[in-house]
């Protein structure tokens, strides 16, 4: 459980708290337990839809992993042969534009890459490694990415301007990535694997 990153940021905070209310100077360091909890609980109000929905993904995952649908999946895909390392990346890419979260996208569909490669003889750290880069990827055009982005800066509804800015970048280096996984699959580069 201390190993969880959510764990570790609430610990985080509790210390932050802990040492800033213990400074002499309030004006510098105007922090106390009663605001940091006010602050903690601002920020969950705000961001309640994207942690419903990561939860909601992780969840979903938990079940396709436990039930045998991503292996089924993962079985059904391999049928692309070796075309299939350069769609890997694409499967990332739309797992962490959909969840919001690398994260999660990793936990969907790590195990349906790892079960692709097998079957269709690739490496498949290397694809569970470009499902993970596809999904850093995907981040840049996810519409929670891009909510908690308008938020952040006081612009809610700027989210359609920020996508048009940034899908054209996220999907170019998508692109690229592809060519790239699909080449270390290859003897072309499949040295940089070793």
């Amino acid at each position: 459980m201390l190993a969880n990153p959510g764990t570790l940021l609430i610990v985080s905070g509790v210390l932050v708290t802990i040492v800033y209310s213990l400074v002499k100077d309030k004006d510098q360091y105007p922090m106390s337990a009663r605001l940091s909890l006010r602050t903690a609980g601002r920020t969950i109000v705000t961001m309640r839809g994207a942690i419903a929905t990561v939860a909601t993904v992780l969840m979903l995952s938990y079940v396709m992993n436990q039930s045998g649908q991503t292996v089924a999946i993962g079985t059904w895909l391999a049928a692309a042969g070796g075309a299939f390392a350069f769609l890997s990346p694409i499967l990332g890419w739309l797992g962490t534009a959909v969840t919001g979260s690398d994260t999660s996208a990793n936990a969907l569909f790590a195990t349906l890459q790892q079960t692709a490669g097998h079957k269709a003889g690739i490496d498949s750290t290397l694809l569970v490694g470009a499902n993970s880069s596809g999904g850093v990827v995907g981040k840049l055009v996810s519409p929670q990415n891009l909510t908690i982005a308008a938020t952040a800066v006081e612009e809610p509804g700027s989210e359609r301007v920020l996508l048009r800015e940034v899908a054209k970048y996220s999907l170019g280096m998508l692109l690229v990535l592809c060519a790239l996984v699909y080449l270390q699959s290859t003897a072309v580069l499949s040295w940089m694997l070793a």
